[in-house]
């Protein structure tokens, strides 16, 4: 009886939910420039609205000229005053959280997130379950098991202020309606072994009635991967009843054979677009492509023409300016104190009625198709300290993620051309993977967790690299064949030259 209670209610709120939804999207360019000035007129007497002028901001123009863009090593001066427990700086208040996240040069960062803004994180996610509902009319993953696979719930204190990760703050969020059905406990969520934590999980969930599963794409693959093995079972044998995963965090694309042949069956998915710093996007329909913006969630939204970031005089369009299927970096202004904030992410509009994206990719080269933001600096790092202890030397190099291979866990892929080969390649390796591993605690936690296992090298022949640029027309010294990707089109070109 409690079931068919939930469940009917759950019918009735989600579609009150969608017929509001449908306000926002109709308003949705006046909306936006509503907020910036509200946005701009609560923070005025901070120290950034000072500086900034934020007195005399009255357009969308005027706090463009006023405010450039700004990554995380622009604002990290702010963020450190904030830290240290200094109100007034940023926003009128100190953060209710900072989510730590991994992906600069200098480290972590510490994203702040306010009292206003985290409620945002929680409706976002509502609203893609509320879509789902309404669409379907239909509401019976709410009578069984959900589970969130995600980071420790446990957070640390920083002069007051509780930091983790934000799958582990979230956690703390989660709506009471949900709460009695909620997998896993939280004596396993606050595990630090993840390879140990899934175990758990499984323990926890294989005898129950699981109707919707929700995670990052290769922590599920992880999971759904040890239950096959152990039952010998698709896990729709194991879990009749599922009907329901919610995806975010990674592009789910090149995830999807997999997880259609580990399912082995008919599973809905919804995609979503959530960061430290908000909850930008969902998929409001879950038959087709494309995540409805959220223009009404506190975050006020500029995009850059990708060919014209980062360089003098690039446009900062609003979404009454953006043009279809063209790339666009992301730059947010939030109600947790970002101020044009680049937040590296590149999105593409497939529709402006209402305005739908897909994320595109980075502003910058980058590899995470596991969630790992690795990022240049940090392989160049890695590659220079194993060097050093090998005495070892190399032409250039090249790392890709190998998320299908013929057989074992995923794995980064470091297609190199040696000018003069370490002695023992096993122990190269090793190193090497040890060297990265402390520079990124994500990637550490992949490796620590089973979800990929530690990279392989792949030799090139003499002047590898030289050959891939002559192929592109790329000879020269203004082109620079990119350390890392996120796909494989260079290294397969480059594997041509393989030993």
């Amino acid at each position: 009886m409690l079931n068919f209670i939930k469940k009917n209610a759950a019918l009735i709120w989600a579609k009150k939910h969608v017929r509001k939804t449908e306000e926002f999207k109709k308003n949705a360019e006046q909306n936006q420039e509503a907020l910036l000035l509200s946005l701009v007129k609560t923070a005025q007497k901070t120290l950034f609205g000072r500086e900034h002028d934020f007195e005399n901001i009255h357009s969308v123009q005027e706090f463009q000229k006023r405010v450039p863009i700004a990554d995380y090593e622009d604002l990290k001066p702010y963020i450190e005053r904030v830290k240290r427990g200094q109100a007034n700086i940023l926003w009128t208040e100190t953060p209710e959280y900072f989510a730590k996240t991994s992906g600069t040069t200098s480290g972590s960062k510490y994203i702040p997130i306010s009292k206003e803004g985290m409620p945002f994180q929680i409706a976002g996610a509502q609203s893609a379950l509320f879509h789902y509902i309404a669409q379907k009319n239909n509401a019976d993953f709410v009578k069984g098991k959900m589970i969130f696979l995600q980071g420790s719930p446990e957070l640390e204190e920083v002069f007051g202020i509780k930091t983790g990760r934000l799958s582990g703050i979230v956690a703390h969020h989660i709506p009471g309606y949900l709460q009695k059905n909620r997998l896993p406990s939280w004596e396993t969520n606050i595990m630090e072994d993840w390879e140990a934590k899934v175990d758990k999980i499984i323990e926890e969930t294989e005898k129950e009635d699981m109707t919707l599963i929700s995670g990052i794409p290769p922590w599920l693959v992880m999971y759904f991967e040890k239950l096959t093995e152990k039952h010998g079972k698709k896990i729709k044998q194991l879990f009749p009843n599922l009907q329901l995963i919610v995806t975010g965090g990674v592009n789910y694309e090149p995830y999807r054979d997999k997880m259609e042949d580990l399912l082995g069956g008919k599973v809905d998915t919804i995609q979503t677009f959530p960061a430290s710093e908000g909850f930008f996007a969902f998929q409001d329909d879950y038959t087709k492509e494309g995540l409805l913006l959220l223009t009404n969630h506190g975050i006020f939204y500029e995009f850059v023409p990708l060919e014209e970031y980062g360089k003098p005089g690039a446009r900062r369009l609003t979404l009454k300016e953006i043009e279809l299927h063209k790339d666009y970096a992301l730059i947010l202004t939030t109600n947790s104190g970002l101020w044009a904030y680049s937040i590296g992410d590149v999105v593409r509009f497939i529709s402006k009625d209402p305005y739908r994206i897909l994320v595109s990719g980075r502003t910058k080269h980058f590899t995470s198709a596991f969630g790992e933001h690795v990022i240049a600096f940090e392989v160049e790092e890695a590659m220079k300290a194993a060097l050093e202890r090998f005495s070892a030397q190399i032409t250039e190099f090249h790392l890709a993620p190998q998320v299908n291979p013929d057989e074992g866990l995923p794995y980064h892929e470091w297609l190199i051309e040696f000018e003069k080969e370490p002695e023992n390649m096993d122990l190269f390796r090793s190193e090497l993977d040890d060297q990265l591993r402390k520079r990124n605690t994500y990637y550490d936690d992949l490796i620590t967790g089973n979800i990929l296992q530690k990279l392989q090298i792949t030799k090139l022949k003499k002047n590898a690299f030289h050959e891939y640029a002559r192929s592109q027309g790329k000879l020269g010294g203004q082109n620079k064949i990119p350390r890392l990707a996120n796909d494989r089109k260079i290294a397969d070109q480059l594997e041509l030259h393989k030993f």
